[in-house]
């Protein structure tokens, strides 16, 4: 992609407005706080130490919005007390009186929240946050203990967002709730789709989304409804019975009465999980729909299907009775939950992570250089310049800038579009009502509930709502618009153009990397295989810690695949190698050969069924086979499957006394062919 299309893919990107469900309540919540922070500093302190405080509080209403599974208030609590430590030591080393101190601090923070983002968005949002708010709050104390208590303010900001969260409680558990959900609808959609597409592909995100807000700490996991224990546990075993019922290899014909009837049973599943998913979304008995209930447990199942077809809808209607009744409201907790620690716990494995991305070719790494060197410089240019409030320009880089290519150009657009609007917005009302100290209070206020009902449908409609708060909320300390309006705009533009060459300077592209993550996934798809397949030779029963572990890292690496495509897709830069129409393809012959593991899995034998000896050869000569051909990808060639192709042409000659595993196999074969046509495909 040219550079030109690419500025143009990103802007467009930047300034879109989604449509997203809102939450008005959660929203007046945080506003809030915001109010009873800002109203009480004016009234005990002084506009000063209003304004350091709301700062404190907004930031900590941002960071229970943020995409967590922890608690909000230790989110808001986490925000709050981080930005009092960040101004307090801002304000020790004078930023006015020894710039060169300050702005070696100043380097040091923005290089630390940039590799804050080993951890994750949220906390490299908080961290981002933390900077470009230290850049203002640092300019409004006056002594060390004046610093102390702004900073002390601050933390209270956070502190009353917290107590909010817990005093008055919106929707709990609803991003949990909504995780559940979410995977059950997804599985609902994928039986749909199977009845017009068998051999549909099946997205693991919502899964893994939801494995994610199942773990919970300890705290969590005394208070958390029954109905979210459970039931993601079944919706991953319904999904590749749901796959085995619908695949033809399997034993059904593409046509007939066995084909009808299978059609009915996936169409009464998706009715079944979508009622579930509802239930468990909103905390309501189930409603169940009659005829998909008729179509479960009618008899003539028996008499139409057979053999792995019979067994795979047996074991549907199973699961999906678990699902509705795992999916009922009850009042008791579970005694089992996946375990997620404490912060305190925590901090070791976060100091890991980001031990583990302080390497040369590591994106996060060079994001936490780009980042501290863009924002030193935006400091520097920002106070050399004639215009005052030089704070404007780092503030406006260490905000947009982002690990990835996509999101720092589309935001700098988004920022500087929202802020020439937010600004034009915030100087007329200045201009015409001339609100005082406490009217300007309002107004802040009120475009910081605005900010948090409107942050999920675009950076750049957050971005007015930011611009217009910060214009009125500096007016509440006698800033005039004159002070700070036309600099905003200029240090703005400046901060976003030096976020944007700095990515160009000094880019980390995940184009060149898509072979790599690539063959992360052939790998992981082959250990899953060989792992599932070793289990025919030597059945264990339905509990196969090896195969589960194996399952959630071909997802890993699957997701991370998608990721680094929708990555590549807008960088502007040459293919090497991968064209995008050969990662298209590449994908889906590694998600063909990741489904057919999985009808694999559906049929595991039971403990103490004849084994297939044949088996273990399979799944040794799938490991090795992946593994060599994952060092071949890397290497730019196209692999080869000479020793698997030898195994497979061995069964056809003599084959196992298996059905499903012979044709799985040759399954297996022609997804990795398919994955070395895709790699042959000419740039």
């Amino acid at each position: 992609m040219s550079w030109l299309r690419a500025l143009k893919e990103t802007a467009r990107a930047g300034l879109a407005v989604e449509r997203r469900r809102l939450e008005p309540l959660v929203a007046a919540r945080g506003a809030l706080g915001l109010a009873l922070v800002v109203g009480v500093s004016l009234a005990l302190f002084g506009p000063g130490v209003a304004i350091s405080s709301a700062f404190g509080a907004f930031q900590a209403a941002i960071a229970t919005f943020q995409r967590s599974w922890r608690p909000r208030p230790t989110l808001a609590l986490a925000s709050g007390a981080s930005l009092a430590v960040s101004t307090f030591l801002g304000y020790v080393t004078n930023a006015g009186a020894h710039p060169a101190l300050f702005l070696a601090l100043l380097i040091l923070w923005t290089f630390l929240s940039g590799l804050a983002w080993a951890n994750g968005p949220t906390v490299g949002i908080i961290a981002s946050s933390n900077v470009a708010i230290m850049l203002v709050t640092v300019t409004l104390p006056t002594s060390v203990a004046g610093a102390a208590g702004h900073a002390a303010m601050i933390a209270v900001g956070g502190l009353v967002q917290a107590a909010l969260v817990v005093l008055l409680p919106i929707r709990r558990w609803g991003a949990q709730r909504d995780a559940l959900a979410d995977a059950l609808a997804a599985e609902a959609d994928y039986a749909r789709r199977l009845r017009h597409d068998p051999t549909a592909s099946f997205d693991p995100v919502p899964l893994m989304t939801a494995r994610s807000a199942a773990a919970v700490t300890p705290r969590q996991a005394r208070r958390r409804p029954a109905e979210l224990h459970g039931a993601r546990g079944l919706a991953e075993r319904i999904r590749p019975v749901l796959a085995s019922l619908a695949d033809p290899a399997v034993g059904v014909p593409a046509e007939g009465p066995q084909r009808a009837r299978v059609h009915e049973l996936l169409g009464a599943a998706g009715a079944v999980l979508d009622a579930a998913a509802h239930a468990i979304r909103h905390g309501t008995p189930v409603d169940l729909p009659p005829a998909a209930l008729a179509a479960l447990r009618t008899p003539d199942t028996g008499a139409i299907l057979t053999g792995p077809p019979r067994r795979a809808a047996v074991r549907l209607a199973a699961l999906l009775d678990d699902v509705v009744e795992t999916a009922e409201p009850r009042t008791e907790t579970a005694a089992e939950a996946r375990s997620r620690p404490t912060l305190l716990r925590l901090t070791p494995v976060a100091l890991a992570r980001v031990r583990a991305e302080l390497r040369h070719d590591s994106p996060i790494l060079r994001h936490a250089v780009r980042v501290s060197v863009v924002t030193a410089a935006g400091y520097v240019l920002g106070t050399a310049l004639p215009l005052g409030h030089g704070y404007w320009a780092p503030m406006a880089s260490v905000m947009v800038m982002r690990p990835d290519f996509s999101q720092t150009y589309a935001r700098s657009v988004a920022r500087f579009g929202g802020t020439l609007l937010g600004v034009a917005l915030a100087t007329g009302i200045v201009q015409t009502a001339r609100p005082g100290v406490y009217s300007s209070a309002a107004l802040a206020v009120g475009c910081a509930f605005g900010m948090y009902l409107l942050m999920r449908t675009g950076y750049a409609v957050s971005q007015v709502c930011v611009s217009a708060y910060v214009v009125f909320l500096l007016g509440t300390g006698g800033s005039a618009w004159t002070q700070t309006v036309p600099e905003r705009v200029v240090l703005t533009l400046l901060g976003g153009v030096l976020a944007m060459v700095a990515y160009a300077v000094y880019p980390a592209w995940e184009t060149p990397r898509l072979r790599h993550r690539l063959a992360d996934w052939l790998v992981a798809d082959g250990r899953y295989a060989a792992a599932v397949v070793a289990h025919y030779a030597a059945s264990a029963g339905p509990a196969l810690p090896d195969v589960r572990e194996a399952l959630l890292e071909t997802r890993t690496a699957r997701i991370a695949w998608q990721e680094a495509v929708a990555r590549a897709t807008h960088e502007p830069v040459r293919h090497r190698g991968l064209s995008r129409a050969a990662a298209e393809d590449a994908g889906h012959a590694l998600a063909q050969f990741g489904r057919v593991a999985m009808l694999l899995e559906a049929h595991l034998p039971e403990r103490g069924a004849p084994p297939v000896p044949a088996a273990t050869v399979l799944a040794e000569s799938l490991r090795r086979a992946t593994e060599r051909g994952a060092r071949t990808v890397r290497e730019r060639e196209v692999p080869r499957w000479g020793d698997l192709r030898e195994t497979v042409a061995a069964w056809d000659t003599a084959p196992p006394d298996h059905f499903l595993l012979h044709t799985s196999a040759r399954l297996l074969l022609d997804a990795l062919d398919d994955l070395s046509a895709a790699l042959t495909e000419k740039p």
